[in-house]
């Protein structure tokens, strides 16, 4: 997405309030006033749900260079919280004041509008992953969609490190702790992945998505 030297002044101006984080902390609350969206400069978050019975359940995993806060647009209230998964920085978009700057800028309307565009694929991803797959399925699908996120980035796309917990991982796929852990062991077995304790090397990517089925494959 490219923007003119005085439309990244604008943007510039807008993102100036900046926030630090620490592993923990809490961005915002279920239930709290939706004012702001949140481009992460630095560091790792998780949105989660809490049930009546106290079990949480994750519902999502954002990283630097993403948008988090979505979720709030159309009920002005926060649906889930978010918390950082470790020391992080953000930039706070106020809401209104980025309605008002994309009427101005058609080139970030078009931008916000494939971010949006882009929450919803997500949504019908995790449907799929929830409805349809197996275990190993979901697993896979989710490592090359983690894969795909930082190769995005500029960072490698077979090695990386796992910012969240195998129980985070599995409160997110449907799964159970000791099912994220033997899967894993499989996968290691089988010399598609290389795991030391949270640094993960993807071994054989082809192999990954053939466990997933190409026409099935949709990031998450």
């Amino acid at each position: 997405m490219e923007f003119t030297e005085a439309e990244l002044h604008q943007l510039e101006a807008l993102t100036s309030t900046k926030r630090t984080f620490l592993r923990g902390d809490y961005l915002y609350h279920s239930g709290s006033k939706f004012e702001s969206l949140f481009a992460i400069r630095t560091g790792f978050f998780k949105t989660q749900v809490i049930h009546e019975d106290g079990r949480e359940q994750v519902t999502g995993f954002q990283m630097a260079g993403e948008i988090i806060g979505l979720d709030a647009i159309s009920t002005d209230i926060h649906t889930c919280d978010a918390v950082a998964l470790e020391d992080s920085e953000i930039c706070e978009l106020p809401f209104n004041r980025l309605e008002e700057l994309s009427r101005q800028l058609p080139t970030l309307q078009r931008h916000l509008h494939k971010i949006m565009s882009r929450e919803i694929v997500r949504d019908q991803g995790i449907m799929l992953l929830l409805g349809s797959m197996r275990a190993e399925e979901r697993l896979a699908a989710f490592l090359l969609n983690l894969s795909q996120r930082f190769a995005a980035r500029g960072y490698s796309a077979s090695a990386f490190k796992l910012r969240m917990t195998r129980q985070e991982i599995g409160s997110y796929l449907g799964l159970k702790l000791e099912t994220i852990s033997r899967t894993l062991s499989n996968f290691q077995e089988s010399r598609l992945i290389d795991v030391q304790i949270k640094s993960i090397e993807l071994l054989d990517m082809t192999r990954l998505l053939g466990l997933v089925g190409q026409q099935r494959f949709t990031p998450i």
